[in-house]
């Protein structure tokens, strides 16, 4: 559902980019410079008193399709955890052209990176893919790297998407409930390769986290960019406690099939995976 009048302000989606950016610190999914968040904006923003400096950058690819587009963009080499200390040195406004082919980028004086993400080409078709099969007028990327999670695409049971599904969504009520469609996953790709952005557009049409094997995970939405990190944090948690039944010898049961399925039908939750 398109989000309605009256919008966020650019103050209020840069302030959010930051408070999901600590959570997703605090719970450790950002080691460093790791990970990159963007934001689609659908409605007319005015950026120049935020970001007075312009600059025209190519893109990654063609995307005439979404010329006029605009997005708030993190910084590559930038810290997830310090966005919310200066929302503006951290950030990007790109508003791809009518060609498509090349963008412009406003940004602050006080600008802290050389280019945006290095993953903005995933960030970019899977916005793209959403914006032309949905019509959204806002969606939100987040990658980052949670320990558990990318721990568990190591161990080459887990890189079975069934499986992996299974045993990472059976430990908290909850998580069926906000991962309905479970967590799509891709095996190892090369990071920022168009092999990459291809299979993760292709997963996040039916999921809204998918993980790139030893590597981390994408995720999406379309309501808010805290929701996108909610997601991440849902999945690595159940992964946190797979882990830890793992390191104890696997004695915990977890919920059972038939726990899952009296869940989803008390919630109205449609869910293919138990």
């Amino acid at each position: 559902m398109p989000i309605e009048a009256p919008y966020p302000e650019l103050d209020e989606l840069m302030e959010l980019i930051g408070l999901a950016g600590r959570r997703l610190s605090e719970i450790e999914a950002s080691e460093g410079a790791a990970g990159n968040i963007s934001v689609y904006i659908g409605w007319p923003v005015d950026p120049r008193r935020k970001f007075p400096n312009i600059e025209v950058i190519p893109l990654p690819d063609s995307y005439p399709e979404i010329a006029g587009a605009s997005f708030l963009v993190s910084g590559s080499g930038r810290r997830l955890r310090e966005i919310i200390d200066d929302p503006g040195a951290n950030l990007g406004y790109v508003t791809v052209n009518p060609d498509g082919k090349t963008a412009n980028l406003y940004t602050s004086g006080r600008r802290l990176f050389a280019h945006v993400t290095s993953e903005f080409n995933s960030h970019l078709a899977v916005h793209r893919d959403q914006i032309i099969r949905t019509g959204t007028n806002f969606h939100a990327v987040i990658h980052a790297q949670p320990l558990h999670l990318t721990y568990l695409s190591h161990i080459a049971r887990y890189r079975d998407e069934s499986y992996l599904n299974r045993h990472i969504l059976r430990w908290q009520p909850e998580t069926i409930v906000n991962l309905p469609e479970g967590v799509g996953l891709l095996p190892f790709i090369l990071p920022g390769s168009p092999e990459l952005m291809a299979g993760t557009v292709e997963k996040l049409r039916r999921h809204r986290v998918v993980v790139w094997s030893k590597h981390g995970v994408m995720s999406r939405s379309d309501n808010s960019v805290k929701r996108a990190g909610d997601r991440i944090e849902y999945a690595e948690t159940g992964a946190r406690y797979e882990y830890l039944n793992l390191a104890n010898n696997e004695q915990g049961e977890g919920l059972s099939v038939e726990d899952i399925q009296s869940i989803c039908m008390a919630f109205s939750i449609d869910q293919s995976i138990f």
